[in-house]
């Protein structure tokens, strides 16, 4: 055999035989309600609150029973300390979920959402009815930081922290996102709107691109880190877009779901979007939508239904039966204890 043809076999065995590591894997973890068949009153007992995908394809309940758990953030030093926003306020635990408490006074309750600065780990973020309340001793107290929002109109539903600069924070409010970039003492409005901001999400792959969706003014992009924003060509401002996602495993894939227009994705970067629908009910209302980073999976939660997947990003919908009769309120990936 001539000696470049062999070393050229010798090389293409040595790349064959080592493979790229696989990525370290993530633990997805949800925020739902299943209540299947409860009314009130009813003697079935129902299981509610932070749910984990685990190897088998089964959600593993953690955490305390609560149908009012609206999202959840977790210490990234030590993923035992985790945070939950719910209708009293704000909750923390230090022991992985064994053990709670409820961070909050009487005059601060009804939690939106919750974050972590992952560059000032002690310092919590909670969206609440009233604004925004901030801790920086890793919940042990917390206060109203509200300076820059409006007066009227400053009911916070998404709080999301950029991941390149502690103390830059957006809020999503009623009357637009409000841009903080000294950990709550001041804020700016960045996008105004006349309707409630739902949701906003930073790209895992590009920090300077955003999304946001709203109830009636539709989705929205940003590509400069949130200071401008663009809004989304094809997609109603009729209903409700309830949340933004990207997936993980793909940079140009992005997903936006909302009532009675269902799911919309990207696969381009957010350049071109189609309704993907095909196998929901027929009414189309999405509550949430996400992505499970070990697989690239599209998830959506719809109304009074239960949760679907999509293995091709949504071209195709089948429903989960683990998890029948599910309501999801929140969607969250973070590295996985046990890779």
């Amino acid at each position: 055999m001539p000696k470049l043809k062999f070393t050229r076999l010798l090389l293409g065995l040595f790349l064959g035989a080592t493979a790229l590591p696989a990525a370290p894997r993530q633990d997805f973890i949800i925020c739902a309600n299943v209540n299947k068949g409860y009314v009130i009153g009813s003697k079935i007992v129902t299981t509610n609150g932070l749910f984990r995908l685990d190897a088998t394809g089964t959600w593993q309940h953690f955490g305390y029973n609560d149908t009012t758990l609206t999202a959840v953030a977790f210490d990234p030093r030590d993923h035992n300390v985790i945070y939950t926003s719910a209708l009293n306020g704000l909750w923390a635990s230090y022991d992985g979920g064994k053990a709670w408490r409820m961070v909050n006074s009487w005059d601060l309750t009804e939690g939106r959402d919750v974050a972590v600065d992952p560059n000032a780990p002690d310092t919590v973020y909670l969206a609440h009815t009233d604004g925004v309340a901030v801790s920086t001793d890793r919940a042990k107290t917390l206060e109203h930081r509200n300076h820059g929002l409006p007066e009227r109109g400053r009911f916070a539903q998404s709080i999301e922290v950029d991941r390149t600069m502690a103390g830059r924070v957006f809020a999503g409010c009623e009357k637009g996102i409000y841009l903080t970039e000294d950990a709550g003492m001041n804020w700016r409005q960045v996008l105004p709107s006349t309707t409630q901001v739902n949701d906003i999400q930073q790209s895992p792959h590009d920090p300077a691109l955003w999304l946001a969706g709203t109830d009636h003014q539709g989705a929205w992009m940003s590509h400069d880190r949130g200071l401008t924003w663009q809004q989304i060509s094809g997609l109603s401002t009729e209903n409700p877009v309830y949340n933004v996602t990207f997936d993980p495993t793909n940079a140009e894939r992005m997903a936006v779901g909302g009532w009675t227009e269902g799911i919309w994705t990207s696969e381009d970067g957010g350049k071109t979007w189609t309704a993907r629908n095909a196998g929901l009910p027929g009414h189309h209302r999405v509550w949430r939508v996400g992505v499970d980073p070990n697989t690239g999976r599209l998830y959506a939660s719809v109304f009074k239904e239960t949760l679907y997947y999509s293995d091709d990003f949504g071209r195709t919908w089948q429903a989960d039966p683990k998890l029948e009769g599910s309501l999801v309120n929140f969607f969250i990936s973070l590295p996985s204890a046990n890779p």
